[in-house]
């Protein structure tokens, strides 16, 4: 009987660096938008047979002896193997529970204050980097431990993951903030505040964006007091009109969908195309008058790391820190090189959008209502906020 394995412990094996053949079997598109980092493609369907086909397989895999299948949800790749299983004895066959919709709620909980040596340590200021693996999205725990209250920046809607980061660090969320209202994944922020019965949080110029639900607006350079740390909300429009980004103790800047690692992000998800242009310009102001005018020690934090068709971060690796600093992103990426006029030629080819985004954005409006099952699916293939 072919076992099961979790997406947590194919995420241990292939860090552990462990021997084994990883095989997608969706369809080629399918893989190529979009798989886990060493897949391999061989398409095989939920009624499929495996007749005439074993040595097409043996050919694909080679040598390979242990052998572990994964699809979209677990059914295409729970049927190839177990007619991989039927028809010969060379190799030890599982499967992965859940598929890409398991692979898409893995997450690494990342402690920044030792690694990006902030120096901060005595002031008791504690940072959280949660990174789900398969998206590359970026949330935060920001918590005072002198005090022991935190608040969430830009939950996913796999709350769980941040409570327990929380109970993990010995930290009680008082707060949950969404820098803005995103366009690639559904956002567990409302849902995590109205759970824990605490203040949600959005840039006050979210009102202008037809939310469809009660939030607490921080308003240009409102600062908003955790214990005995302060979050400073900087008005960062150009992403989306109402972005903020946040800044931590005149130390760290969660910058959100503003500034990434080695790119910024794109800006016609929310403007339509007449509206482009003026997106670019607002982002260009953004990062020149705003990101760029703060010291240049200050880490950066972003909202997300490109993940790349292969499964891979493009920056850096998972449970390692994903953070620049304001002087490396003004030397190392190109796009802060531009003049604003080239800025916003370059901005208006920014590359394939997110998958199914304006249903996302209704989504996090309050405009479209999503049962938790639905939720994964409609999030599924790459993330694309990066321009």
């Amino acid at each position: 009987m072919v076992t099961t394995l979790s997406a947590d412990r194919l995420a241990e094996l292939q860090d552990e660096g462990a021997e084994f053949t990883l095989v997608d079997t969706r369809p080629e598109d399918s893989y190529e938008a979009w798989h886990a980092p060493g897949a391999i493609n061989f398409p095989f369907g939920l009624d499929e047979a495996l007749d005439g086909r074993l040595s097409e397989f043996e050919e694909t895999v080679g040598d390979a002896e242990r052998v572990i299948t994964i699809c979209a949800k677990g059914l295409s790749s729970g049927n190839f193997a177990t007619e991989l299983e039927s028809a010969t004895d060379e190799y030890d066959v599982q499967t992965v529970d859940g598929g890409m919709k398991g692979w898409s709620g893995v997450y690494e909980h990342v402690e920044l204050g030792a690694e990006l040596e902030f120096g901060l340590d005595d002031r008791k200021l504690t940072i959280v980097q949660l990174q789900r693996r398969a998206k590359g999205c970026l949330g935060y725990l920001v918590g005072c431990a002198e005090t022991g209250e935190a608040v969430v920046v830009d939950p996913t809607a796999d709350v769980d993951e941040f409570e327990v980061a929380a109970e993990e660090a010995d930290l009680s969320i008082v707060g949950v903030i969404d820098t803005h209202v995103h366009a690639d994944h559904v956002s567990g922020g409302r849902d995590l505040a109205d759970s824990l019965d605490v203040p949600y949080y959005l840039g006050a110029r979210a009102d202008e964006r037809d939310v469809e639900f009660d939030f607490t607006g921080l308003e240009r350079n409102e600062v908003l007091p955790v214990g005995e740390r302060e979050l400073k909300a900087l008005a960062a429009p150009g992403h989306t009109s109402e972005m903020i980004n946040l800044l931590v103790d005149d130390a760290a800047l969660l910058t959100a969908d503003t500034l990434h690692v080695d790119s910024t992000g794109r800006t016609e998800l929310e403007f339509n195309q007449d509206e482009g242009e003026e997106g670019a310009r607002m982002l260009y102001e953004t990062l020149h008058r705003t990101i760029l005018a703060e010291p240049e020690s200050i880490v950066v934090l972003p909202g997300h790391v490109t993940v790349t068709p292969e499964g891979e971060f493009e920056h850096s690796a998972p449970g390692d820190p994903i953070a620049t600093t304001v002087r490396d992103a003004r030397t190392g990426i190109d796009l802060l090189g531009l003049d604003e006029e080239a800025f916003v030629e370059r901005m208006a080819d920014a590359g394939e959008e997110p998958s199914n985004y304006g249903e996302i954005i209704d989504r996090n409006r309050g405009e479209l209502e999503l049962a938790p099952e639905d939720r994964v699916e409609l999030e599924l293939g790459p993330n694309n906020c990066s321009a």
